[in-house]
């Protein structure tokens, strides 16, 4: 198809699809678009013959995708083109099957062979987008499939597969934790990788999944550092961060010697007349900076630096901070200058790069102030730069304040305070208050220049200046008894309760340096004591107290008629001040002790204030970090490590060049062709001896290259690539030729069984981990062995494996004891499949799970069939009393062979968590199967998602052997189904439990009549409402049948008058189908949940609900059509 008619097509599309989607409801405006009919026409697109049309179909989809629009009732139409030979409309149909996977679970589901299929496919592209799709899939029976497909991914030829791989190792972790050891062990492979496509993306997998396991860094270490000039950018932003860390806990600290010398001299100036314990103290010191003296950096920590050097010009805002971070925390401080200039460079850039990056610059002040003195007028501020830039200019111009650049810096701040930002002109002031304390030489400048800020018109600006201006006199009083005079006076003006407080407190402070004018101000403040903030009176009656202490004679009257207005004050605490300075300060018969020490209590001196930067103490976050941004931890932070006493043996890092065994259990021809040319250099033998680094680089080099043509030429790429393994291999032979022949030996002879036996010696370490004291028979090692068979396997005995294992999880799961069909019994029943691989079948007999009567189930069945046609009082039955009859679902939380004798199941109990209305009441009974007694059963350590809360149930301290307990727990699922993840500890062992709730169990019953229900349903039109048609079985037609499985899937209650032939009204209705209501609230955040289901006599029933949140609504649908149709 040309361009130009792609471009006409697309633009007729446009108008076909219809720009206006007013809702899917007719009577909202549909009449106008032309959802219905658009949507018929691209169905009829893709169930053509012509590829052409649903590559055009495709098209219009993915665009519809990209503008927001929803298109998943498209689903079943497109994942039926999944199987399509038409290369373009494949890829396409990936792009949106990666979209909406995780949304049409089942749907997906069916389709799960042909993506197993995809992944063996010649397109590096089409098996990388099954992959993809594959692991966006988010239900836990299929992850076996994952792992495997991730482990086959990992030794593809094609670098942007393994990439793939990489990223889809983090989304396997979060849905099956339990898969961590295997996930490693393909980690460990991909490290090895030398192409720069897959470091950046392997090294975040290692973040999310290891970031603890830094042994598998040792031997990549020089790798990455080499590679990390040429990697993508947010793969160098990864790689730096993950390097910083490992290098703190590798190398020695570059300015240990220089942090003992500082150490030294300051001990030495303070304690010149110090005693002899002081001296041996010295001798220490001197003793240990003698034997730190001869530090060498480490070649490693040197190849560290140079390497991420250059990336300081990088065009990524990310890569230079990441740079900067490492320099800072790394580098010796003779060479971490270099990054001002680069960080000074990212001011040009956007006002959010220049907010982070003058974050980081503030902390970096503080210790290394000298590296950005030279770039002082950078941080000048411009007019236009918002207000939080200015702000965090201002601190780092504070910062940067010194006695050689004060009064260019105080010239600027008096330009400064001219501005009509008044938080602007607040900080400015501040700023030189800081200045002043901490250069004595400017402190009367200063001090004079705030004291003409007190003749300003603004008076936040007069405000901001007292409290400043008490903060310096603090600091020496007796000079400035004329400034506590000229602030007396304006108590007549300023208006602002802190500056009032502010100058109350010095008058009273210092009232001896103004005798005179303190009564005075106190006998004005008493007359508008009542009238005053809270703040003002408490310094009004402070004021009152050292003024009788040390002026009774004037004050007497006066302090007595403030504390008296003071006793009826409306706020309890001067209420309680005023008291307490009574009893301490005017002698009565029963005054206690501490009226003798009144004025050593009152009138003490008062330290001076420090004023210190709030940038203090934040570079114990790692700089660039969102932690550090916040000043406050953030889920998923990595403490920067301590530097280590002594350094660690750095030949771990050290890398044979020559492998007599590869270490990739599938290694394609062209890897071992890679190898020989490691062991044989391109160049010269002397060229040769530059080391296993440069080595590396051109290996690297040349995968990266071979890389980026296969991605190019796509599925052509082989025969050229076959070729190029021919001419190769002609080539060394000729070189080598008795070399090949021993490697062609090498081959024929059986890798697969040198293979075999390592997969038997890692299936048996994993079976030790579990520490399963039955032992693993012979056919586990052989099934996982085969599983890592040789690429030379056809798609055919694929195929075959899998049907295999279809057949055996079903007779698995025939053996095993019939549990719910929830998600919750799924992810068990995974774990049982495998524990159950450990037993012979014979032997294990299931025992039937102890039924956990509801707390409030009252009534019979046969009563609530009777009830529940009185439908024409008010009153609703409760949900509990319309439960199925029999007991309420209960889901394994711990399998008795897991817990070696502890069995613990858990049901939602419905009833409403008395501690917290928000959280979902959680029943959990434990019973202990073992032949000892189990003690202190407990919850601890709860890794739960953002947002999710958990109210611990009591500790039991004792569980007798073959007895019971339950208990009750509440947890906040923030109404998701995410589960909550747990930590079930006993006196002697930990077990890690996950409790997934039901999207039915996050609702509470609401109450409500029709009307009310109507009138809610109304305003939960369009986007919110969900409708969809259903088949009802005959015996889920009657009303009590719908009314039992709606309640049993949902936690709802039924809406009074429930059919429309029962409402009363003057005029009989002529008879309709009978509609059925429901309501309830989400737990969490109380949104709405309706529900209506509309039978019909003939035709299809319909489903109808109306949420404000459109996931839960989604989810809900599936679970009550599940409920009535099955």
């Amino acid at each position: 198809m040309s361009a130009s008619s792609a471009f006409s097509d697309e633009k007729g599309g446009s108008s076909s699809v219809g720009e206006p989607e007013y809702g899917h409801d007719p009577a909202s405006g549909g009449i106008f678009s032309s959802d219905y009919k658009r949507h018929d026409d691209l169905k009829e697109m893709l169930d053509s013959n012509k590829d052409s049309l649903k590559l055009e179909a495709m098209k219009r989809i993915v665009a519809m995708i990209a503008r927001g629009k929803n298109t998943s009732d498209l689903f079943p139409a497109v994942v039926k083109n999944v199987a399509c030979k038409n290369i373009e409309v494949k890829k396409l149909v990936y792009v949106y099957l990666v979209r909406y996977a995780e949304e049409q679970q089942d749907l997906a589901l069916l389709s799960i062979s042909t993506f197993q299929r995809g992944l063996k496919d010649p397109n590096q592209l089409i098996r990388a987008s099954a992959l993809r799709v594959l692991s966006s899939i988010r239900v836990t029976i299929i992850v076996p499939i994952m792992m495997l497909a991730i482990k086959e991914a990992a030794s593809d030829m094609s670098p942007y597969v393994r990439k793939t791989a990489a990223h889809a190792i983090p989304k396997l972790y979060s849905l099956d934790p339990e898969q961590k050891d295997q996930l490693i062990e393909v980690i460990e492979k991909l490290l090895a990788d030398k192409t720069t496509l897959v470091a950046g993306s392997v090294v975040m997998a290692f973040e999310e999944v290891c970031p603890e396991r830094i042994d598998l860094i040792h031997k990549n270490y020089r790798k990455l550092c080499n590679l990390l000039v040429d990697v993508e950018e947010w793969g160098q932003v990864v790689i730096i961060n993950m390097l910083t860390r490992y290098a703190r806990t590798q190398f020695l600290n570059p300015n240990l010697n220089e942090c003992l010398l500082e150490e030294g001299g300051e001990s030495t100036f303070y304690g010149s007349d110090a005693d002899q314990d002081e001296d041996e103290d010295e001798d220490k010191k001197d003793e240990a900076l003698s034997k730190r003296k001869p530090y060498v950096m480490d070649p490693d920590h040197r190849l560290l630096l140079r390497n991420t050097k250059p990336l300081l010009q990088s065009r990524n805002a990310a890569v230079v901070m990441a740079v900067a971070q490492l320099y800072f925390h790394l580098a010796p401080k003779a060479e971490v200058g270099v990054i001002a200039k680069a960080l000074v460079r990212l001011l040009r850039s956007h006002s959010e790069v220049q907010y982070v990056v003058l974050q980081n610059v503030a902390t970096m002040t503080i210790k290394r102030r000298g590296m950005f003195e030279p770039y002082l007028k950078s941080f000048y501020i411009r007019s236009t730069d918002p207000t939080q830039i200015k702000v965090l200019k201002l601190e780092v111009l504070t910062n940067l304040a010194s006695e050689t650049n004060i009064s260019t810096i105080l010239r600027e701040f008096q330009t400064y305070i001219k501005s009509m930002d008044k938080d602007f002109v607040a900080a400015t002031i501040q700023a030189i208050g800081r200045c002043a304390t901490h250069i004595g030489e400017v402190r009367d400048t200063c001090l004079n220049g705030l004291v003409q800020l007190l003749s300003n018109r603004d008076e936040l600006v007069v405000a901001e200046s007292v409290v400043v201006i008490k903060k310096l006199l603090q600091m020496q009083p007796e000079k400035h008894s004329d400034i506590i005079k000229h602030m007396a006076k304006l108590t007549d003006n300023i208006q602002v309760p802190m500056a009032r407080a502010s100058i109350l407190w010095l008058i009273g402070e210092y009232c001896e340096h103004v005798p005179k004018i303190a009564p005075d101000v106190l006998r004005k403040m008493a007359k508008t004591f009542t009238n005053e903030e809270d703040i003002v009176k408490l310094q009004i009656i402070n004021l009152a107290a050292k003024l009788y202490l040390t002026n009774s004679k004037q004050t007497k009257l006066l302090t007595q008629y403030v504390l008296n207005l003071a006793k009826y004050d409306q706020n309890y605490d001067i209420r309680d001040r005023a008291r307490f300075i009574r009893q301490l300060i005017v002698p009565t018969d029963k005054c206690g002790a501490l009226s003798k020490y009144a004025k050593k209590l009152i009138l003490a001196l008062k330290p001076a204030p420090i004023l210190e930067s709030p940038f203090k103490d934040r570079d114990h976050f790692q700089l660039g970090s969102l932690s550090h941004l916040l000043n406050t931890k953030a889920g998923g932070y990595q403490e920067l490590p301590d530097w280590p006493q002594d350094a660690p043996d750095p030949s771990v890092r050290n890398v044979e060049v020559k492998e007599s065994v590869p270490e990739w259990t599938k290694c394609s021809s062209r890897e071992k062709r890679k190898e020989k040319k490691v062991e044989k250099p391109f160049y010269s033998d002397s060229e040769g001896e530059s080391g296993p680094t440069e080595s590396a680089d051109s290996e690297s080099d040349s995968a990266s290259s071979s890389a980026s043509g296969s991605e190019q030429s796509g599925s052509g790429s082989e025969e050229s690539e076959e070729s190029e393994e021919r001419s190769d291999s002609d080539e060394e032979e000729e070189e080598e030729e008795e070399e090949a022949k021993k490697r062609k030996t090498q081959k024929k002879e059986p890798i697969e069984a040198v293979q075999q036996s390592e997969s038997e010696q890692s299936s048996e370490e994993e079976v030790k981990k579990r520490k399963v004291s039955i032992p693993p028979p012979r056919n586990v090692s052989e099934s996982e062995s085969d599983d890592d068979d040789s690429p030379s396997d056809s798609s055919q005995d694929s195929e075959s494996e899998d049907s295999e294992s279809e057949a055996e999880v079903k007779k698995k799961k025939k053996i095993t004891p019939p549990k719910a069909p929830t998600k919750p019994v799924k992810k068990e029943g995974k774990k049982e499949k495998k524990e159950m691989s450990l037993l012979d079948f014979d032997d294990f007999e299931p025992t039937p799970s102890p039924q956990v009567t509801p707390v409030g189930n009252f009534l019979s069945s046969s009563l609530v069939t009777d009830l529940e046609g009185l439908s024409l009082t008010d009153t609703v039955l409760s949900p509990a009393t319309i439960s199925p009859s029999g007991s309420l679902k209960s889901y394994e939380l711990l399998h008795r062979i897991t817990g070696e004798g502890l069995w613990v199941e858990y049901c939602f109990s419905r009833q409403p968590f008395l501690p917290d209305p928000h959280m979902v009441a959680v029943q959990i009974q434990f019973t202990n199967s073992a032949a000892t007694e189990a003690k202190s059963l407990r919850l601890e350590e709860a890794k739960l998602q953002s947002g999710m809360r958990v109210k611990e149930f009591p500790e039991i301290e004792v569980l007798p052997a073959g007895e019971s307990a339950t208990v009750v727990m509440g947890v906040d699922f923030c109404d998701s189904t995410q589960a909550a993840n747990l930590q079930l500890c006993t006196h002697s062992r930990k077990f890690f439990v996950s409790i997934q709730p039901p999207v039915g169990e996050l609702m509470t019953p609401s109450f409500m009549t029709e009307n009310e229900f109507k009138k809610e349903q109304g305003q939960l039109m369009g986007m919110n409402e969900i409708t969809e048609k259903m088949q009802l079985p005959e015996r889920c037609q009657n009303e009590h049948a719908i009314v039992q499985r709606v309640i049993a899937a949902a936690n709802l209650s039924r809406v009074p008058c429930g059919s429309d032939k029962e409402c009363s009204s003057p005029a009989p209705p002529p008879p309709g189908p009978p509609v059925h209501r429901f309501a309830g609230r989400t737990v969490t955040s109380g949104s709405l949940v309706l529900v209506t289901v509309a039978t019909k006599e003939s035709g299809p029933s319909q489903l109808t609900i109306n949420c404000e949140k459109m996931v839960i609504g989604t989810m809900l649908v599936k679970d009550i059509l599940l409920a009535l149709t099955q």
